[in-house]
């Protein structure tokens, strides 16, 4: 497990995009070779999709064979509703790449059988060689995805009821209006992201601090999803200053003194 600890979330969206570019790269996409990338919605890898479509217009990075994933999806909003993670991925990423629709999927929450719609799902990552780097947020509870607490650690992806918390969290997307918000959503599962060769999970701010504490410096615990992860042989968290308020000085000291091998991993291919 490595944590990488930066000062500001522009840093942080900043390292994670040049992290996703190395290891795309790195990989030597192609016709024959697809990278398989899983990733978030929300407001924390925003500026990751900005600085990664920032590389693409610079002809840095391209997407062209490139197949992603998305996390979740709200049932019940079609997917030109302006607060669908449809909408939010067209309008924030994809559509300021190069990547070819029918390479993007996310699931449907309009879909007449969920059931089936998440089995695809699952069917269609393992058609594509698996995730080879999946990105995830949490909340300030620690769920990641919407494996909220108490879901499973082996889960799969699955129709899920949203916790109160989770729905009055989400009324600023809709007004503020409660009544607005879907109950439940489809998500992928713990044991679908652990799938992944590699999980990347961005945590900014101080609200998310005691989560931070919860998946790293504690133990396993379905109460607190993210820390699954610390099971992962290749889990790497990116946070920055104010997500660390809850870590021992001892962690800290012990993860920046690392980072002058951690930067290394971010640096332009060679």
């Amino acid at each position: 497990m490595k944590l990488v600890i930066l000062d500001k979330y522009k840093d942080v969206s900043e390292w994670a995009a040049r992290y996703v570019r190395r290891r795309i790269i790195d990989f030597k996409p192609g016709p024959e070779r697809y990278f398989t990338l899983g990733l978030p919605t929300g407001s924390t890898p925003l500026g990751m999709y900005q600085e990664l479509i920032k590389l693409h217009k610079a002809d840095k990075l391209s997407f062209k064979y490139v197949i992603t994933f998305n996390m979740d999806e709200y049932v019940g909003l079609e997917r030109d509703h302006p607060e669908s993670y449809h909408s939010f991925m067209w309008n924030n990423f994809f559509k300021h790449i190069d990547i070819d629709p029918k390479n993007a999927h996310i699931l449907d929450g309009t879909a007449a059988n969920l059931v089936a719609e998440c089995n695809e799902f699952e069917r269609l990552i393992k058609e594509a060689g698996g995730i080879e780097l999946f990105i995830g947020g949490i909340g300030p509870d620690g769920h990641i995805a919407f494996n909220e607490p108490g879901s499973s650690l082996v889960s799969r992806t699955r129709v899920k009821t949203l916790a109160q918390d989770t729905i009055e969290a989400n009324a600023r997307f809709f007004g503020g209006d409660v009544t607005k918000v879907p109950n439940e959503a489809l998500t992928v599962g713990v044991g679908t992201v652990m799938d992944a060769n590699e999980v990347m999970i961005l945590i900014t701010g101080a609200h998310k601090s005691f989560a931070l504490h919860k998946a790293i410096e504690e133990g396993i615990n379905h109460m607190w999803t993210v820390s699954a992860f610390q099971q992962h042989p290749h889990t790497i968290f990116i946070c920055d200053e104010d997500a660390t308020l809850e870590l021992r000085v001892k962690t800290v000291k012990y993860f920046k003194s690392l980072m002058r091998v951690h930067n290394k991993l971010a640096d332009d291919p060679e």
